[in-house]
Order: structure tokens, then C-alpha cells, then sequence
């Protein structure tokens, strides 16, 4: 009998709609992985090392995510994910290197924690919580491409009968059910990004750059793994008790 074909890894969010969930596929292996913390690992230890250049930690911070970037260019992978931490990592580099202050090198991502903590919060106020669109969107197949697609047969009236499957991103809203258990998800979302707020913020004013660039780490892809997990399994758990 021949073994079952394996699934194609399923990265970030995506890991959501799987009926098992692999930590190491979720934040794109061991290169992902190096992807994440690199160049900010990078950033904290030249700091560290040469605390009055500032430019020498943004030069090398800098410097990683390039050679991130530049490795899948010459493999001919997917350069999504380095490209995102690369566009991250300039943002906070210019920050730093206008103001001369090393501690804007994490302005940015404070600010963009505060952003995902406002919208998710009013998500669950207006009861709209967010997980459930993310979740019900994945487990309908709505890719970028079948989104495009629908939006074309709509267009040139080609659907028919044929329900369209955008149906299933409001439908969860009329089970209670649901809509309690996308709400506790959204929470766990919540917390994440209070977390890191409550924690790194006072190290940005004091300006303490060897703290905050550690816990911009262990708060970072560790925390973001444990909460997808927590969500993954709080999503998971009415289906697999409705199997039964």
C-alpha cells in the first residue's frame, strides 16, 4: 500500500485550517525561523558590542536581511517572507538612523502591535470577530487567486446556480457557537499584541536597547507560534468534538 502524499507545508495563518498542526511548518522551518530573528538578533548584538556607532548595528542589520533575501534569489525560492522582514527591517533602520535614536529601530513594530490591538479589539466589540473571516475564508478556499477568479464569473455572469463560496465569511456569524469560539480566538490575539505592548514599551522610553531588542526576540516568532497553536487548537476543537 503506498503512503498518503504529504501535505504542502501550510505557513503562517494558513496553519489554521489544517486538521494537524506543525509548529516548525508554521513559521516556515528552521530557515523561516532564521528569517525572523537574524536580522534583529544581528542588530542587538552589534549594539551591544558598539553601543557609541549606531551605524555599524543598522549597516549589519541591514546587511542580513540581505544576505536573506539574496540566498533565496540565487535558490529560486519564494522570497515572500525574507522580502517582508527586509521591507520591516528598513523601516526601522531609516527610523533610527533620521532621529539618531537606536531605540526607533522597534518604533515601527510598537506602532504596528498598538494598530493589530485597536482593530482586533473593535472586532470582537462590534461582535465581528476577526479569526472568524481569516479561519472561515481558509477553510472555503479563498486564496488571493480564487478570490480573483469568483470576482471574474461574477463579472461576466458565468456562475449559474452555483453558490458562491464568499457565503461562508458571514454565514459562522449566525452560530452561536462559532461566534463564541472565534471570539475567545481573538482574544488570544489580543493578548499577544497587549503582551508585547505591556513589556517593550517601557524599555522604548527608557531606551534600554539591550532589553528591548531581547524580548522583540522572545516575544517575536516564539509568541506568535504559541498563540497560532492556541488558536489552531481553540478553532479545531467544536469540529473534532462534532466528529465525535
Amino acid at each position: 500500500m503506498s503512503e498518503p502524499a504529504r501535505q504542502t507545508p501550510a505557513r503562517g495563518m494558513r496553519a489554521l485550517a489544517r486538521e494537524d498542526f506543525s509548529a516548525a511548518d508554521a513559521v516556515g522551518g528552521v530557515r523561516g525561523l532564521v528569517e525572523a530573528i537574524l536580522p534583529g538578533l544581528v542588530f542587538v548584538v552589534a549594539f551591544v558590542i558598539f553601543p557609541d556607532n549606531l551605524m555599524i548595528p543598522l549597516i549589519a542589520s541591514v546587511a542580513a536581511a540581505v544576505v536573506l533575501v539574496v540566498a533565496r534569489l540565487v535558490q529560486r525560492t519564494p522570497v515572500t517572507q525574507a522580502l517582508g522582514g527586509l521591507l520591516g527591517i528598513a523601516i526601522g533602520v531609516v527610523w533610527a538612523w533620521t532621529s539618531g535614536d537606536a531605540e526607533n529601530y522597534y518604533a515601527g513594530g510598537l506602532l504596528l502591535n498598538a494598530g493589530y490591538l485597536v482593530v482586533l479589539l473593535a472586532t470582537i466589540l462590534v461582535r465581528r470577530p476577526a479569526v472568524g473571516y481569516v479561519v472561515e475564508a481558509l477553510r472555503a478556499g479563498l486564496t488571493p487567486d480564487a478570490v480573483r477568479a469568483e470576482a471574474n464569473r461574477d463579472h461576466d455572469g458565468d456562475r449559474g446556480d452555483a453558490p458562491s463560496p464568499f457565503a461562508a465569511l458571514t454565514a459562522w456569524r449566525d452560530d452561536p457557537a462559532k461566534m463564541r469560539t472565534y471570539a475567545i480566538a481573538t482574544w488570544l490575539w489580543v493578548g499577544l499584541f497587549a503582551l508585547r505592548l505591556a513589556v517593550k514599551t517601557p524599555l522604548y522610553f527608557a531606551g534600554d536597547i539591550a532589553w528591548l531588542g531581547t524580548f522583540h526576540l522572545l516575544l517575536g516568532v516564539p509568541l506568535w507560534a504559541l498563540v497560532l497553536y492556541l488558536t489552531w487548537y481553540v478553532v479545531r476543537r467544536p469540529k473534532a468534538q462534532a466528529q465525535a
